[in-house]
């Protein structure tokens, strides 16, 4: 319990200790966001905000994890795949920044990168912590054996999460306080499960630096995550989806992920195939926005209903818990 507290401590008071030299570094190198001419008019005054704030969140994050974890299996594939899926964000970040190249990684780079990465997840989950080629379903206390099929299953979880905390990453601390809210939760999820204690500390670590940076990317924000952090935080989440084998309840858990990700899917589909729009504009936070909603009320309320989701996710886990 005092490790997990120290660490998560640590990453919020490193984060906040580094982030005002970065934001003047990104300040003075012109390191700053490009707000898309489609996008919602009032986000046009974000323009030049420094971005790439994943770097400061990774770099927090990293220091307690490595200094105080024990070196389970479980956790190195957790916080390996984090740090991999951040390093995609950046190389995808700096392409559009530095580079001025809007698209950033080509499709197929980070479609290649990211099996790459999910393998290395698979391989460890399986091979090294020794974790079952099945899927709990928690809800209904039950499993199903998915043997060769599991490979597929963790890239689904890891291109999924990743994307989707990526379309969160819209409003000024939206995506960075709803991954504090489903890392609460997978500390308590870890705090249960039986030789867990790595896992907590690097849920704890990722809850307190995403905390940290909260206090610069709360709205207005004086810097970004960038793609760096989005998939990062995204890579984050998933590797402990897939170590406490969770990947099912991932979906209640983070369940304003999977809202934003589905509006979106919904948009495409509705519009290529009936040429109309459900939404005023996806991902769903940007509806609300051109709703009428101020911005402070949407993350808000988007907070709360991510933590709802959150504590009903823990809820079923606790009580499948006898479950193998």
């Amino acid at each position: 319990m005092g490790e997990v507290l120290i660490g998560g401590t640590a990453a919020l008071l490193i984060c906040m200790f580094l982030s005002p030299r970065f934001i003047e570094m990104l300040h003075d190198r012109e390191f700053g966001q490009h707000i898309r001419e489609e996008g919602p008019e009032g986000h046009h005054v974000k323009a030049g905000t420094p971005t790439m704030g994943g770097i400061i969140i990774f770099a927090a994050f990293s220091v307690p994890v490595l200094i105080l974890m024990d070196y389970d299996w479980r956790a190195v594939g957790v916080v390996t795949t984090a740090i991999a899926c951040a390093l995609i964000g950046f190389a995808d970040d700096y392409t559009k920044i530095v580079k001025r190249r809007s698209l950033g990684l080509r499709a197929r780079t980070k479609l290649i990168l990211t099996m790459v990465i999910s393998v290395w997840l698979w391989w460890v989950a399986t091979k090294k912590a020794g974790l079952p080629d099945s899927l709990r379903l928690h809800v209904i206390d039950a499993q199903i054996d998915v043997a060769w099929m599991y490979p597929l299953v963790v890239y689904l979880v890891v291109a999924g999460t990743t994307s989707a905390v990526n379309l969160t990453d819209g409003l000024d601390g939206l995506a960075a306080g709803c991954v504090a809210i489903v890392g609460l939760a997978y500390i308590a999820i870890c705090f249960i499960t039986p030789g867990a204690r790595d896992l907590a500390l690097v849920s704890s670590c990722l809850v307190g630096t995403c905390v940290g940076f909260l206090w610069f990317n709360a709205f207005p924000a004086t810097i970004f995550m960038g793609d760096t952090g989005s998939l990062g935080l995204g890579g984050a989440l998933a590797g402990l989806a897939v170590m406490t084998r969770t990947e099912v309840l991932l979906i209640l858990l983070g369940g304003i992920f999977v809202a934003e990700a589905l509006s979106v899917l919904i948009q495409v589909f509705s519009f290529q195939t009936f040429r109309k729009r459900v939404f005023l504009m996806a991902p769903v936070h940007h509806h609300f926005e051109l709703a009428g909603w101020s911005e402070t009320k949407i993350i808000l309320r988007f907070w709360i209903v991510a933590a709802i989701c959150a504590a009903i996710g823990f809820t079923i886990y606790q009580q499948s818990l006898p479950l193998g």
